[in-house]
């Protein structure tokens, strides 16, 4: 925005919602915003307003949020206000910051290095335990060390914690143990002399409680906050909050009710629905008009939620501002392949008719389900980007772009922006023609393409902008990890698509057992599951596709039924949800399946999904599995790769459930690619006729924090001057 702005200008393109938002400056605010509503529109205009009225200094205004993503583009859109200066991070990068300049001048000596990935931290500790250090029950274990440090239970009293939540104990460890792991946790990293990302904030947190000079110089300097998605606030941020504002009440949060979905991380979402008892003066402002999704989208959204349990007095429903558009599709399919191989076809038919690959999602439950629409898109060749691996400024081929590109401005290479760019990239590896097919270098163009795109877009938004600038612009992005988009369908879980949207989704697998996922047993379990299958659809501007699959694999046993949270969420009088057979046509939803193996009526969500009585035994090959695991793992020592490279073992386990006798029947079984079928398709198939049981007995099995705040933070600072 060039020239002098006039704040009243700012206001005119906000409905009178958002611009009453934009307007309450002065004491405590509350927005209940719900989805595609433009909460960042309105937030970001509040400061922009704010400073250009001259009531807001942008260097005394703190903006945090959950994503690095979000905090860039909260950046992007104040520059575009005119607005600089404005300090807009994730809470772990704003704690980061402030912790690093003070540590040395009140601790004493460098703050510790921080470790990214605490795995082998825990890994080390369980060892000592004599625990089991595999890469599955590591990860379960480190979230649980999270869960206990973001919701600050003292480790002695998480026992009782986790049983007054109903929280399992990972690895179906005794709470007694997992109080030693987390002791033994705390003693790897002293005697390391590391922190982790939880210590960021608990630290800060423990510097400004025990520090009158801290606390006078962060508050002296953040005058105003505001925080975004305050519905997944834990204990542990609400309590750096609390210190960044020392009593007082000029902050404005921001968050949705009907989107909380990280409570079995240590989320809160009662911080919300709690602001007006906290702060009984509170303005409260209610976003409800959704400029994002089609009314018929809204409209599935809406009913999804409103037969939830009552329990959440924020609730929003929306109003759709859009034109109409096509009807959200809820189907059924015969079988996982089946129902990922219409999928894949369904988004080629898309892509042709003009929309881009970027603007379509294939959303999961969990990660373990991306396999077979992996296989799926690229046997009908739709390049897709999998959300959730490596990050975009990690892959090595963007360092090296970076070092390029920083030659080429020292060397006074300057011109056209894009072009000079794109010259640098050429050394990289990148050329105007995309390489054909999949893999490791179709990735390495993607990402390159995805610098030259930035570049772009910085030549649009300042067209005086130099090789140097882009350079700054990349370092910025870098430390923010503010990656950019990669023209390919995501694939992503529901939890990763938090926050985005796609003008095309396709939510996969909303079959009970998943969605609400199996393990999901108490009300409050099962209504943030729900709440996560709204996320999810609410990410959906225009087409929206819903699909299950009766069976897992190929001719299995059509035990599975829809989500439950599916049921009255179809045209009345038909019943149930449409449902694709294998003709393509359309049959009615299954009522209770019955046991495979006893026959008896199957009612329990787990028991539905496997097809059986829990206490009846499998009906997949277990000798043949195990077999199959150990050709697996030879596979993979030969070829010097992780195991499942080869193979998943759910994979595995759906080819132990159909015993495949011909190619066909093996290339239908998910995971079962045709370049998997060609290279390991005959010792597979070798192994699968050598006989074995025919049933198997059953499934193959796949700093000290106590006291208050203050207090913690200040034992893990005060024993040893320079060490957490």
């Amino acid at each position: 925005m060039a020239g002098p702005v006039s704040p009243d200008a700012l206001l005119e393109t906000l409905d009178p919602e958002q611009r009453e938002v934009a307007t309450a400056l002065a004491g405590p605010v509350c927005v209940l915003a719900g989805a595609g509503t433009g909460k960042t529109r309105a937030i970001t205009t509040r400061i922009a307003y704010g400073v250009h009225s001259g009531i807001l200094v942008p260097q005394h205004v703190l903006a945090v949020t959950f994503t690095a993503r979000a905090a860039g583009e909260m950046r992007t859109r104040l520059r575009s206000l005119g607005v600089a200066g404005v300090q807009a991070r994730t809470f772990h990068a704003a704690a980061l910051r402030q912790l690093r300049w003070f540590w040395p001048r009140h601790v004493g000596g460098e703050l510790p290095p921080l470790v990214e990935h605490k795995a082998g931290l825990v890994a080390e500790a369980a060892g000592r335990l004599r625990l089991p250090t595999d890469r599955a029950t590591v990860r379960d274990l480190a979230a649980e060390v999270e869960w206990v440090k973001v919701t600050m239970t003292d480790r002695d009293d998480y026992p009782a914690a986790a049983d007054k939540v109903a929280r399992p104990t990972p690895a179906g460890l005794d709470p007694a143990m997992v109080v030693r792991l987390l002791a033994a946790y705390d003693q790897v990293k002293r005697e390391r002399h590391v922190i982790d990302f939880e210590d960021v904030l608990l630290y800060t947190v423990g510097l400004i409680a025990e520090h009158s000079q801290v606390a006078g110089a962060v508050r002296g300097q953040y005058h105003h906050l505001v925080v975004d998605e305050y519905q997944d606030v834990s204990p542990l941020q609400q309590a750096l909050l609390d210190q960044w504002l020392g009593g007082r009440e000029s902050v404005c949060v921001v968050g949705d009710p009907n989107q909380t979905i990280y409570t079995f991380a240590g989320a809160s979402p009662e911080f919300l629905l709690g602001f007006r008892k906290r702060y009984p003066d509170a303005h409260e402002v209610r976003l409800i008009r959704n400029y994002r999704s089609t009314p018929q989208v809204v409209a599935l959204a809406n009913r999804l939620v409103s037969v939830a349990p009552a329990t959440r007095s924020g609730r929003l429903e929306l109003v759709a501002q859009r034109d109409p558009g096509p009807v959200p599709e809820l189907l059924e399919h015969s079988d996982e392949p089946t129902e990922a191989r219409w999928v894949a076809s369904r988004i080629r038919s898309l892509v042709a008719a003009g929309t881009a690959a970027s603007e379509v999602a294939v959303l999961f439950r969990t990660n373990g389900q991306s396999e077979t629409y992996e296989q799926a898109l690229t046997d009908a060749g739709v390049p897709y980007v999998l959300r959730g691996a490596e990050r975009f400024f990690d892959r090595a081929e963007v360092r090296e772009a970076r070092l390029l590109l920083r030659g080429a401005a020292r060397s006074g290479d300057e011109g056209d922006l894009p072009a000079t760019v794109r010259a640098a990239l050429s050394g990289g590896g990148w050329s105007p023609t995309p390489p054909e097919g999949a893999g490791a270098v179709r990735d390495r163009w993607e990402s390159l393409a995805a610098v030259g795109r930035l570049a772009d877009d910085l030549a649009t938004a300042r067209p005086d902008a130099t090789l140097r600038d882009f350079v700054a612009e990349l370092d910025e992005r870098a430390e923010a990890q503010h990656a950019p988009t990669i023209d390919g369908v995501t694939l992503a879980s529901l939890h990763a698509a938090k926050g985005l949207e796609w003008d095309a989704v396709f939510l996969v697998g909303v079959s009970d057992g998943m969605v609400p996922i199996t393990y999901a047993q108490t009300p409050d379990q099962v209504d943030e599951e729900r709440r996560l299958l709204y996320v999810g659809v609410t990410r959906a501007r225009e087409h929206l596709a819903v699909t299950w699959s009766a069976a897992r694999s190929p001719g299995g046993r059509a035990g599975r039924r829809p989500s439950r949270f599916l049921d009255g969420l179809v045209p009345a009088g038909r019943g149930a949800a449409p449902k694709a057979g294998r003709d393509g046509g359309s049959r009615r939803r299954r009522g209770p399946t019955t046991c495979r193996v006893c026959g008896a009526a199957l009612t329990a969500p787990v028991a539905r999904k496997l097809g059986r009585c829990e206490d009846c035994p499998s009906s997949y090959d277990e000798t043949l599995f195990q077999r199959l695991r150990e050709w697996r793992t030879e596979q993979a020592r030969e070829q010097s790769v992780p195991a499942y490279v080869v193979f998943t073992d759910a994979t595995l386990t759906a080819i132990a459930e159909v015993r495949p006798t011909d190619p066909a029947q093996l290339l239908a079984v998910a995971g079962v690619g045709r370049g998997k079928l060609d290279k390991y398709g005959p010792e597979v198939l070798a192994l699968c006729g050598d006989g074995g049981s025919q049933h198997g007995n059953g499934r193959g099995t796949n700093a000290d924090l106590s006291g208050n705040t203050a207090t913690a933070a200040k034992k893990l600072i005060a024993p040893d001057r320079g060490s957490p």
